[in-house]
This record gives structure tokens, sequence and C-alpha cells, in this order.
């Protein structure tokens, strides 16, 4: 009888959160923590969802006199200044290769990173250590640009080392062969510390009674990093690399343009889908077809986090996002 009262209750609470009568009453009853959100919800209406029906522009031969409403529609054509341009698929090719790069070896520098920073047990150095690991996020790409320039420049320190030692000029700035290992590792001097931050939140918060277990049982730190700390870190690298997948046709303009700029030299290997769209559109001034390019790229991360969420959920259900 007690057990049947008991279902009885769990039933018609869950029922008074079904519908929107539920919704509302859930709503009232914690009005004040969905209160605090408000300002943020807020900002994500007017940031990110009022812009959105500037989406039109990608369908329109925009006039700025005549304005999103007014200016006549064109269908797909915006989107065909893309798809015939003779470089698209070396462009695409680059997009993507750089983007994979970024994943695959800032998240494993992230977790190494992370299992450094847990194994300092002085907090003071543990902190300094963790600062200066981060801070390379906050310099502007700008900055890292005029460094980069002074070190393999034409006067560069390390071209001028390499050629003092009997080594021929590399000729870093006119050879587009050496950019993708230096994009790669300029990424990781500035995101990989910074990427640290969720992978040691996650390894601080393991049940440490295991760590203790493994430790009777006479298991090696090493051993414990692989046989537990590993494993546990699985589900969090997996949701973190399916949020990255959803940008992987995004390049990183910011960091791109402000190495490479205008150097055309260095466009088979560094030349992306962003760099390309800002080109033209300083050319061309045609606002539709960078529009355009935007929507497609969305389109594309769309579907590359949903292929990816579902893929994720057959090898491990408890890393997918949804």
């Amino acid at each position: 009888m007690k057990k049947t009262k008991t279902k009885a209750k769990a039933d018609k609470a869950y029922k008074e959160h079904l519908g929107f009568v539920g919704g509302l009453q859930e709503l009232w009853k914690h009005k004040m923590l969905y209160l605090m959100t408000l300002p943020t919800i807020i900002w994500v209406l007017i940031f990110c969802y009022y812009p959105m029906y500037g989406v039109l522009i990608a369908f329109k031969d925009f006039s700025y006199k005549e304005g999103i409403w007014g200016s006549p529609w064109v269908g797909l054509k915006n989107f065909q200044f893309l798809f015939n341009y003779k470089s698209v698929g070396r462009i695409f090719f680059n997009t993507i290769f750089l983007n994979v790069l970024f994943i695959a070896t800032g998240t494993i520098m992230s977790i190494l990173l992370a299992l450094v920073f847990v194994e300092i047990k002085n907090k003071v150095y543990n902190k300094i250590v963790q600062t200066i690991a981060i801070f390379p996020h906050f310099v502007s790409w700008t900055v890292v640009a005029m460094f980069m320039s002074g070190i393999i420049g034409g006067s560069g320190i390390m071209t001028r080392w390499i050629m003092d030692n009997g080594g021929a000029d590399p000729a870093f700035y006119t050879t587009p062969g050496w950019w993708p290992l230096i994009l790669v590792l300029l990424k990781l001097w500035q995101g990989a510390g910074y990427g640290t931050i969720v992978y040691v939140a996650a390894i601080t918060g393991f049940d440490q009674e295991m760590y203790e277990a493994a430790r009777v049982d006479g298991a090696t730190r090493l051993q414990q990093i692989t046989r537990i700390t590993l494993p546990l870190l699985k589900t969090t690298a997996i949701m973190l690399t399916i949020m990255s997948v959803g940008k992987i046709f995004n390049g990183d303009f910011g960091m791109i343009y402000a190495l490479i700029g205008d150097n055309a030299s260095l466009y088979s290997t560094t030349d992306v889908i962003d760099t390309f769209v800002y080109r033209a559109l300083r050319q061309l001034n045609n606002l539709g077809m960078s529009t355009a390019t935007s929507f497609f790229q969305s389109i594309v991360g769309l579907v590359l986090v949903f292929t990816t969420n579902f893929l994720a959920k057959k090898v491990e259900p408890d890393a997918a996002i949804f």
C-alpha cells in the first residue's frame, strides 16, 4: 500500500511538470532563479537570434539603399560565386586540413598539460605554471605576427642563425610548405594552456577513492593515469571534440590573416574560406556572396555536429551532447 501511494505521488509530481501549465508552474516556483538568467537570455536574443534574419542577404542582390527587404531576390546566385571559383577545392581542403590538425594536436596537448598541472602538488608553483600556460590565449595575433616577423622574417633571429650555421635561407615567408607546421605550433602555444581548464576541472572532480584503492593495490602513478584518469577523461574529450567539429569549416581568420595577410605566395597551404571571403568582400564589395558563404559554413557545421554526435553516441553514449 505504501509503495502504491509513493508511486502515485511520483506520477502526480511528474504530470505537474508536463505541458504548458506545468511549465508555468515550474517557472513560477523557481522564479528568482530564472530571473537571474534573464540578462543572459536577453543578450542571446539580441545578439544571436535577432541578427539571424540577415541570412536573407545570401539570397538577394543586396543594396544598401534598398535594404534587406527591398533588395531583389537572386536565388542561389551568390552561392555559385563560391563554387565556381577555380581554387575552391584548395580552399576547402586547407580549411578542413588545418582545423583537423588544430583539433587533434590541441586536444592531445591540453590533456597532457592538464595531467602535468594536476601532478604539481605545490599550490603556489601550480598557479604560476597554469597562469603562464594560459596567458598566450589573451595575446593579440597582431602582436604575435610582429614577433614572428622578427623571428622567421628575412633578417629574423632564426633565419640568421640557420644561415650563419651553413644552412640555406629557409625563406619562410615565400615557402608555403613551412606554414602548416608554423600555424599548428602557434595554435598550440596560444590555445593548449587555455584548453586545460576543462580537463583540470574534470580530473579534480574524479572520485579520489579510486586512486586510493589503486595505490593500495600497488599501482604506480603512471598506471593510475593510464588506467583511471585517461579512461575517465574520454567522455570530456569526446564532448569537446564534438563542439569543435561544428567549426571545422571555419578558418581562424584572426590568426591566419594577421600572420599571412595578402601574401599570395603562401595561399596554397594557408588560404581558407574566411580569408578568401574577406578578400572577395574587399575587392568586389559583394555582401551577398560573403553572407552566402557564411550560411554555407553554418549548414555544414550543423550537419557535422549531428553526424559526430550520432557516431559518438554509438561509441560512448555518455559523451553525446544530445
